[in-house]
């Protein structure tokens, strides 16, 4: 039985190698980790009367182990991936920067803004590209909305290349490790913003921010709120972009074709699976590959009837960006 334990004990203890090839700005996210269990364990405390007494709890711990062991493995891997891999492959990128541009309050707060747009069209990409979604689905598998439910995150991410999303900022100028340190921040916020326990903000900050309320409608399977809402700290470039939704039905979280399992390697894996089995299935070498780039939803009917995927996507709206 695949457990977080068989998975994240060889990664602590390959800790002792690795520790002298990193520095501070690695470890971000893993140094707001006490934060984050200190907010489950509150929130945790907040509904579990609650949580007893109904047929829909906010939390389900078999769920939320899932969630935790996602993460904690994801943690550990990221400090390796991003130290071994994603810094250097920036580093070398940098040398081909167009200026270079020094950190300072005004300079950081543009950095700031950078990765949020960054982040806006790698979170788009991530619903509408299926290569990308492979990856991101991890994150929107459980159909429970709670702060374990943000640490749900893909072991696979680098795989996929989320960090190429982020190369405008280190070609025009920012040094790699600034990048990473304000996107860990981004993520750090985004935990935050994972939770039913907050309803509505006041307005201007609702207009500005993406807040509990936004996040939960984005985490929603019903039509109206497949694929919007994807900004990080931010909610204007889904209102520049046409991707806004106000949330107001109930969400029912989770995805439309829903993985009833805790098995944290067919968590992140299935998606790849389907894909590939797509891929391998006998047709015009163009409709096979387009499974990597189409949107999630799609399959081959639309472009040869002849060639349908065995079992539907999700559903997808044709008017929605």
């Amino acid at each position: 039985m695949l457990t977080p334990d068989t998975l994240i004990t060889p990664l602590i203890q390959a800790l002792p190698d690795w520790l002298p090839h990193t520095e501070w700005h690695d470890w971000v996210i893993v140094m707001l980790s006490p934060l984050f269990l200190l907010a489950v364990g509150l929130e945790w405390w907040h509904y579990h009367r609650q949580d007893r007494q109904t047929a829909h709890p906010i939390y389900a711990w078999a769920d939320a182990w899932a969630s935790i062991g996602l993460g904690g493995v994801y943690l550990v891997l990221d400090v390796f991936i991003v130290a071994g891999l994603v810094l250097p492959a920036m580093q070398a990128l940098y040398t081909w920067r167009l200026t270079t541009i020094a950190i300072t309050p005004w300079s950081l707060l543009a950095l700031w803004l950078g990765v949020e747009f960054c982040y806006y069209w790698f979170h788009r990409a991530s619903h509408r590209v299926r290569w990308f979604w492979c990856a991101h689905v991890v994150h929107h598998g459980s159909e429970h909305m709670n702060f374990t439910t943000a640490m749900r995150q893909s072991w696979l991410y680098s795989f996929a290349g989320n960090w190429l999303f982020y190369l405008p900022m280190v070609l025009i100028g920012y040094d790699p490790v600034w990048v990473m340190v304000v996107l860990s921040l981004n993520l750090g916020y985004q935990f935050f913003i994972h939770t039913q326990w907050v309803t509505k903000l006041p307005r201007p900050i609702e207009y500005l921010f993406n807040t509990p309320s936004h996040h939960r409608a984005h985490h929603g399977r019903n039509p109206q709120y497949i694929d919007r809402n994807y900004g990080g700290t931010l909610i204007v470039f889904d209102r520049l972009f046409g991707t806004f939704v106000e949330e107001v039905e109930r969400p029912d979280y989770g995805i439309v074709r829903q993985v009833h399992s805790y098995n944290l390697l067919r968590l992140t894996l299935h998606e790849w699976v389907d894909m590939i089995r797509d891929i391998l299935r006998p047709g015009p070498l163009a409709l096979r590959l387009k499974h990597l780039w189409a949107p999630p939803e799609w399959d081959r009917t639309q472009d040869n009837p002849g060639y349908a995927s065995e079992r539907p996507n999700r559903p997808h709206h044709t008017a929605r960006p």
